[in-house]
């Protein structure tokens, strides 16, 4: 059987190599930082990792971790129910619920996971999830994995959202979900509007903070924060592999007696082992960091604020956006693959997006500013593309 289905397979990846989309894995050999050296031994400048407040190879991080090895071991070896829960484990969960305004917080092995153990324990075929269509691949696998009954609203759209709420008003229980920020285009959720609607029509909310916590709002509290509702929605999911230090491990915090339901039903938190203690430690230390001190937001603020402004300068097609996510439009697969590789020539690391990742004719390369970047850095970066830009003709 499988002398056929192998057949199968390499068939299918030689037409994805002939259509130009097949997706390659660059290796790093430095750590993740504004500047990274390849195995190839090119040294390039990375615009395209969720590292947004520079905080992947933090010193005070990695003491924090290495200190945490010598006191807690290396790893917990089982669930948290079994023999797997440790004191950093409960003061990050702590930590993560006062810094956004909620009540408890469950920690996971990766966002995905807490996207993905959030609904099945929560919700039956009585209920209904009105969920926004651009939201994270984990956001739909969680919806797929529940008996609820799905309703889908066009991205951000307040009067589609209103329909399916009105729709949805047969069943027992509803709950909004969106991403905070959209990974792909950048733009932020209208949350003021999404929570009017809510109280309108009954129902909870879900924000899914991961590319959003530590970037948008004054302080990096994410869009609850940027629209003044901190508190008020019941579910906040997130991670700390993107802002909060770039590591693993993911949460959902929110309302106490829906943590406390997680914890006793929750299938990825009851059968995957805890996150090792180092990461807990260095998750406590960062939102320690982002607690004391604005200065990181404010770069990565006033960064994004100027590249953006740069590329649109130069005549770019660029996505609205109020986040660190620059999404560069090109509409085509191949152009946004050979545009990429040509910037990594340009000592630019950068990666295209095409079908299925976005929708069709929606390439675009997506630029992710951080903390890190310092004025040359992104000087070089609009220099580069515009340098590509002109010769591909895109400017």
């Amino acid at each position: 059987m499988y002398t056929n289905f192998q057949r199968h397979l390499l068939k299918e990846l030689e037409s994805i190599k002939d259509a130009g989309l097949y997706k390659g894995e660059r290796i790093i050999e430095s750590p993740q930082a504004a500047e990274i050296v390849l195995s190839t031994g090119q040294k390039v400048l990375n615009f395209c990792a969720n590292n947004y407040l520079g905080l992947s190879n933090s010193k005070e991080l990695i003491s924090a971790a290495k200190s945490a090895i010598d006191t807690h071991g290396y790893g917990m070896s089982s669930v948290r129910f079994i023999c797997g829960t440790t004191d950093l484990h409960k003061e990050l969960e702590v930590k993560i619920a006062g810094f956004f305004g909620t009540e408890d917080t469950i920690l996971y092995a990766a966002a995905f996971d807490a996207n993905g153990g959030v609904f099945e324990p929560l919700l039956t075929s009585e209920d209904a999830i009105i969920s926004d269509s651009l939201n994270h691949a984990s956001i739909i696998d969680g919806v797929r994995l529940c008996k609820a009954k799905r309703y889908r609203y066009e991205n951000a759209d307040m009067e589609d959202l209103e329909s399916r709420l009105a729709a949805a008003q047969e069943q027992r229980f509803r709950i909004i979900v969106t991403d905070g920020v959209f990974s792909m285009d950048g733009n932020v959720a209208p949350l003021d509007r999404i929570l009017e609607l809510a109280e309108k029509y009954s129902a909870m909310v879900m924000v899914d903070e991961s590319h959003s916590a530590g970037v948008v709002g004054k302080t990096g509290r994410g869009v609850t924060e940027l629209f003044g509702v901190k508190g008020k929605v019941e579910i906040i999911t997130g991670t700390l592999g993107k802002a909060f230090g770039g590591a693993i491990g993911g949460f959902t915090t929110g309302k106490r007696e829906i943590i406390d339901m997680l914890r006793q039903r929750s299938r990825p938190y009851l059968f995957s082992n805890s996150i090792p203690p180092m990461v807990a430690a260095a998750g406590i230390k960062m939102l320690d960091i982002m607690s004391e001190s604005n200065i990181l937001q404010d770069k990565l603020h006033k960064n994004t604020e100027y590249f953006i402004t740069g590329m649109i300068n130069l005549g770019f097609d660029i996505k609205p956006t109020q986040s660190a996510i620059c999404a560069v439009m090109l509409y085509d697969a191949k152009l946004s693959q050979e545009f990429a590789a040509r910037l990594l020539d340009e000592g630019i690391y950068v990666i295209g997006f095409y079908y299925p990742v976005v929708q069709k004719d929606q390439a675009r390369i997506r630029v992710q500013l951080s903390a890190a970047h310092n004025r040359e850095h992104l000087d070089r970066a609009i220099a580069a593309f515009q340098k590509i830009g002109k010769k591909l003709g895109i400017i």
